[in-house]
C-alpha cells in the first residue's frame, strides 16, 4: 500500500510520552501526545516495502518513516517485517504509529499482540498504560505502568508516567514518590518531557500549576536552584500560590539564600481576567 509521508509537524518529545521520552530509544517507547495527521496533505510518495528487503531493512525503513511522521507507510513496512519474522518489537512499533494517528483500538491490539510474543516486554506494557491515559482511563493506566515497572524498575519515564497517572486521580503522595524516583533514575527525565511529553501535556490546565509547585518542591529539596526556579515561575503563571515557597520544608536549604528568597517574593499573581 502506498501512502504520502508527512513532514514540517510540529516535534513533539516523546516520552514519554505521558512520551513519553532518552530513557527508551525513540523506536520502542511513546511519551508525547501527538499531533493529528492531516491526509489531504500530500508530500513525498513512499514505494511499497521491497518484497527482497531484510526483515532489519524493512524495520529500519519503518523506523525511518514514523520519524518523519509518515505513519501509515511505517506500518506497511513493518507489517511486511512481520510477515518475515513475528517479534514484539515490530508489533510494539507499529501500535506507537497506530497511537500517533489516535487509532487508538488498532494501538491496543498491537501492544496486545506485542505482549503475547513477550510477556516481559516493558515497553508495551508502558504504552499500553499511555493509551488508557489518554482516554483518561487512569486506574488501568496505573496498572500497566505498575507492570512495566515491574520488569523495568531501572527506566526513568516509567516512574514519571505513572507519577502522572496517580497525579490525575489527586493521589499527589504517591505521584511524587513516583517523580521522585523517576528524578534519581534521571536527573534529566522532565527536561526531556515538559515540551511536551504525554505524562505532562495530558494533565488538566486546572492541574498544571499543582503540577508545576511539586516539581518546584522536588528540585528544591535536591537544591537545584535553577530548575526549582523555572517551575515556581510556571506555577506562578498558573496561579498557584508559590509563597508556600517561603515556608515550606523542601525548600528550606534553598531560603538560606537571599537572592532565592527575594526571587519568590518578586513572583505576583498573573491579573485575573473578568
Amino acid at each position: 500500500m502506498v501512502r504520502i509521508s508527512r513532514f514540517m509537524l510540529g516535534c513533539i518529545v516523546m516520552s514519554c510520552s505521558f512520551s513519553v521520552l532518552a530513557q527508551q530509544p525513540p523506536a520502542q517507547q511513546p511519551v508525547a501526545q501527538p499531533p493529528r495527521v492531516d491526509d489531504s496533505t500530500p508530500s513525498v510518495e513512499v514505494p511499497p516495502p521491497p518484497v527482497n528487503a531484510t526483515v532489519e531493512e524493512l524495520e529500519r525503513q519503518g523506523d525511518v518513516l514514523r520519524g518523519e511522521k509518515a505513519y501509515l507507510d511505517s506500518v506497511d513496512y513493518y507489517r511486511a517485517a512481520m510477515k518475515k519474522a513475528d517479534t514484539a518489537v515490530l508489533h510494539n512499533k507499529a501500535g506507537i504509529s497506530y497511537f500517533q494517528l489516535y487509532r487508538d483500538r488498532d494501538a491496543k491490539q498491537e501492544y496486545v499482540q506485542a505482549l503475547k510474543l513477550d510477556k516481559s516486554y516493558a515497553e508495551a506494557y508502558n504504552n499500553l498504560g499511555a493509551l488508557y491515559y489518554r482516554v483518561q482511563r487512569y486506574g488501568p493506566a496505573v496498572r500497566e505502568y505498575r507492570k512495566a515497572i515491574s520488569i523495568s524498575e531501572t527506566n526513568a519515564s516509567f516512574h514519571s508516567n505513572l507519577g502522572t497517572a496517580f497525579f490525575s486521580q489527586k493521589n499527589y503522595s504517591a505521584a511524587t514518590r513516583e517523580y521522585a524516583r523517576a528524578m534519581e533514575l534521571d536527573p534529566t527525565v522532565f527536561e526531556h518531557q515538559t515540551s511536551g511529553g504525554v505524562a505532562i501535556r495530558m494533565i488538566s490546565s486546572n492541574d498544571m500549576g499543582h503540577f508545576h509547585y511539586v516539581m518546584a518542591q522536588m528540585y528544591g529539596h535536591r537544591e537545584d536552584q535553577q530548575h526549582c526556579r523555572y517551575y515556581l515561575t510556571k506555577a506562578n503563571e498558573e496561579g498557584y500560590p508559590i509563597r508556600d515557597a517561603l515556608h515550606d520544608g523542601e525548600f528550606a536549604t534553598l531560603r538560606k539564600d537571599p537572592d532565592f528568597v527575594a526571587f519568590v517574593r518578586s513572583l505576583k499573581p498573573p491579573p485575573t481576567t473578568e
